[in-house]
């Protein structure tokens, strides 16, 4: 079972398989892990005891910056990344960062993201699309309508934080969409960074 793997000189994180979304540009579609590690899909979601043991065993030389990232949305498992991060924190000098599809709020009822300040470094969001019926089409969120306007609020608010906050575009949209999603991200004062799609698992942060 594969909880930490390396990719681009990072240690990915991936401690859920589970998603609200089905994504049309999602990974998963195309195999079963990044480059040359070991199957990403998950026998069991791991217990903290299982992150801990696999961590230790982890080589980490070199290695700053910690990224949750596997298959799976890790904010479907808020209290284990917390968990998670700040063990990470307590063991070595690496900086943390979560990928998500910022839906936390949607996913965790109550669930009160003052808890990430001090334990997350970074947030990459994704973004997808810069209207709600278009990221419907693209992301396709169980939680339906809400999710758009909750995605964005999330950014808002960890930014808010003072928590570094990023978004993210996949380039199976328009030109022109790209064009007013890079607008959306301005008016926000978030920068976007624009991901090219590919079906080799080659390309993954």
């Amino acid at each position: 079972m594969t909880i930490f793997y390396k990719f681009d000189g990072k240690m990915y994180i991936n401690i859920t398989n589970g998603c609200p979304c089905d994504c049309v540009f999602c990974i998963r579609k195309n195999g079963d892990s990044i480059e040359d590690n070991d199957s990403l899909w998950l026998e069991h979601e791991p217990s903290f005891e299982e992150v801990c043991a696999a961590f230790e065993k982890f080589d980490k030389t070199g290695i700053t910056e910690s990224v949750f990232c596997g298959y799976g949305e890790p904010t479907v498992r808020a209290d284990m990344l917390i968990k998670t991060a700040e063990y990470i924190k307590s063991k070595t000098q690496m900086s943390v960062r979560v990928n998500t599809n910022g839906l936390v709020r949607l996913i965790n009822k109550d669930f009160s993201i003052e808890r990430f300040k001090g334990v997350v470094d970074s947030f990459s969001i994704s973004l997808n699309a810069p209207t709600s019926e278009r990221y419907n089409e693209v992301t396709r969120p169980s939680f339906g309508e809400r999710s758009f306007d909750e995605m964005m609020c999330f950014a808002r608010d960890v930014k808010a934080l003072g928590i570094k906050t990023s978004f993210t575009v996949v380039d199976i949209i328009t030109p022109e969409e790209i064009k007013e999603c890079e607008k959306l991200a301005e008016r926000l004062g978030i920068p976007l960074r624009v991901r090219a799609y590919v079906t080799d698992n080659e390309s993954y942060t």
